[in-house]
Order: structure tokens, then sequence, then C-alpha cells
């Protein structure tokens, strides 16, 4: 039977979730003695886990809890509520996908091929394309609940992206004389990334990153066919 990207993550993570589960009043696996940063992030990345496996509107603060090994209570000092645990990984999510690509583009050159080239790359970098954050990115954009989350949370940071993508495709034009529209070229250059993420979390035997990345660079070079 053929995995998809995803449940071949979720397969890996499956035993330890049945253990922790079945004790819910066990004593809490992490020590307790961890700094506030540090524990919050603990718990941002178990509730990315839980969001990978269970989806957004079946996650509980309970499941966070238990993937992050402490308690109930502990998960919602620092959170607050489920509502405000999921609005906080958002925002961590979407700083993280919005430094990374901005570190690339800042490390890529004035050329604006170079710099398509940065951004495509980043999104298929090691730290922003695991299958939890894929799947947690496909949690938040799924599910009708939380598309006012996320309009209100990453609206700005995706009208920035765009708008950077849109400005690098006019210079394209501008100094190697294509005569594409702009906004609608880096529509598509978004649209592929995004594509090839849903693909990689859905299609049964999906493929590697790295193949993954080849798939947005063949749009590309049919775009800018004398720079890819």
């Amino acid at each position: 039977m053929a995995f998809t990207y995803a449940q071949r993550y979720i397969a890996g993570h499956e035993v330890k979730m049945q253990l922790s589960a079945q004790d819910p009043d066990a004593a809490p696996l992490a020590p307790r003695t961890l700094d506030r940063t540090t524990r919050r992030g603990q718990v941002i990345e178990a509730t990315i886990d839980c969001l990978s496996e269970r989806g957004f509107s079946r996650t509980t603060v309970t499941d966070v809890a238990r993937r992050a090994g402490i308690s109930h209570g502990l998960v919602l000092f620092h959170f607050q509520s489920k509502d405000n645990l999921l609005a906080e990984v958002l925002d961590f999510l979407a700083d993280e996908y919005q430094s990374n690509w901005q570190e690339a583009l800042a490390n890529a050159g004035e050329a604006p091929e170079a710099q398509i080239m940065a951004l495509l790359r980043a999104d298929f970098a090691p730290a922003i394309c695991t299958p939890a954050r894929l799947a947690a990115w496909c949690a938040y954009w799924g599910e009708s609940q939380s598309r006012p989350l996320y309009q209100s949370r990453c609206g700005a940071n995706d009208a920035l992206h765009n708008a950077t993508l849109v400005e690098i495709c006019n210079r394209m034009n501008d100094l190697y004389g294509y005569h594409h529209n702009a906004e609608r070229t880096a529509r598509l250059l978004r649209i592929m990334t995004e594509g090839v993420w849903l693909d990689l979390m859905s299609v049964e035997g999906s493929y590697s990153v790295d193949e993954a990345l080849e798939t947005v660079m063949l749009g590309a070079r049919a775009l800018y066919p004398r720079h890819f």
C-alpha cells in the first residue's frame, strides 16, 4: 500500500501517541524546570504535530498536553485557551515562513532570476517543508472555521510575499524582454508551490522534497526559458 508524505510521518509518531494516551493521569514526561520560552516552544511544536495528525477541529488541549508530555493545566497557563493556542501557533508558522523567505531573498543578490530561484527554494527548505508543518498549514487552510483566523493573522504577510514576487517579475520583464503580466506570473509561481505542497500531503506514493522542487522549477522554466 502506498502512503502519502504526511501518512509516512504520522505512522512514525503513532506509537508514541498511543502510549501517552493510555494514561491521561500519568506524571508529565517533560522536565518541569524549563523556562517560559522553551516551554511555549515545546507546546507549539506539539500542537503542530497534533494538527498534522488530527486536523484543526479535532485537535484538543488534552491532545497537545499528552504530545508535549505536560499537564493540561500547564498548556492553559501558557496559552489560556485552545483558540488562543491555535492562533499563536499560526503566528509562529507565519513568522517562521516569512523569516525564511526574507533571509533567502536577502542572500540572493540583485539579479531577479536569482531572487525567484531563492524564493522557490525557500519554500522547500528542510525547516519549512516538513510533513508536520505542511499538514498543519493544510489544516488552517482547509476548514472553514479557521479561515477568518488565517486571514486576520496571515493576510498582510501573504500580501507582502505576493508584492515582492510581482516586483521581481516586473524586473524580469524590464531586464530581459519578457512580456508576462507580472501579477499573473507571480500568482502562478505561488500557486505552483502551494499546489505541490498539497500534492505532497494528499497523493498516495508521493515523491521527495527534491522532486517537489524540481516540479516547481519545470513551471519556472516554462515562464522564463532563458533563465531556468
